[in-house]
Formats: C-alpha cells, sequence, structure tokens
C-alpha cells in the first residue's frame, strides 16, 4: 500500500511539472517566499489561474503555504525536491547500467568482426 501512495505522489509530482507556469512559479520561489498575485504576475495570468496552478503544486508536495493576515505566502518545500532527486538518481543509475552494458556487448562485437 505504501508503495501506491508513493506511485501516486510521485504521479502529481511529474503532473505539477508538466506545466510551463508551475514550473516558473517553483523558479521564483526557489529565491524567496511570494504571494499568489506576485507569482501570477510576471507570468501574465489571471489570479485564480495561479491559485488553481499553486494547488497543484501544493498537491505535488513541491509547494507549502500559510496564511499571513488576508496574504496566503508560498514557499519551497525542499524535501520533495529531494524525493524527486533521488528518484532521478536511482533511474539515471540503472540507464546507466544498461548504457554500459550495452557498449562492453558492442565492443565485443566489433572485435569479433
Amino acid at each position: 500500500m505504501q508503495q501506491a501512495g508513493q506511485a501516486l505522489q510521485l504521479d502529481r509530482m511529474f503532473f505539477a511539472l508538466a506545466d510551463g507556469h508551475r514550473r516558473g512559479m517553483l523558479d521564483r520561489l526557489g529565491r524567496g517566499t511570494a504571494s499568489a498575485s506576485e507569482l501570477a504576475e510576471p507570468l501574465g495570468i489571471a489570479l485564480p489561474s495561479a491559485v488553481k496552478h499553486l494547488a497543484v503544486l501544493e498537491q505535488s508536495g513541491f509547494v507549502v503555504s500559510e496564511k499571513t493576515g488576508r496574504v496566503r505566502i508560498y514557499a519551497i518545500e525542499p524535501k520533495a525536491i529531494r524525493k524527486m532527486d533521488a528518484w532521478l538518481a536511482r533511474h539515471k543509475k540503472m540507464l546507466n547500467a544498461q548504457f554500459d552494458r550495452l557498449e562492453l556487448h558492442l565492443a565485443g562485437k566489433s572485435r569479433k568482426s
């Protein structure tokens, strides 16, 4: 069951990163916290659209928010970035091992020719 939950979380993370506006918001949040309107303005999107994008980022775990007065402030969640990085590192290691085996196989064939 835990593995299914992890897969769902990973799906949410990739879905969140699939949109350019959301990636732009993450880039901006990499420089520090911001409100929804501060994140929407440089992207040229309406505030309701920005709030929807931010909800996706929160559900994926990339972003956390805190209400300060009447304004909600958003920040990057470093744990999510580390999870994604660990997943990518594991898969990169597997792919590199496959490429190494292919290289050895091709080298063996070229010596026989």
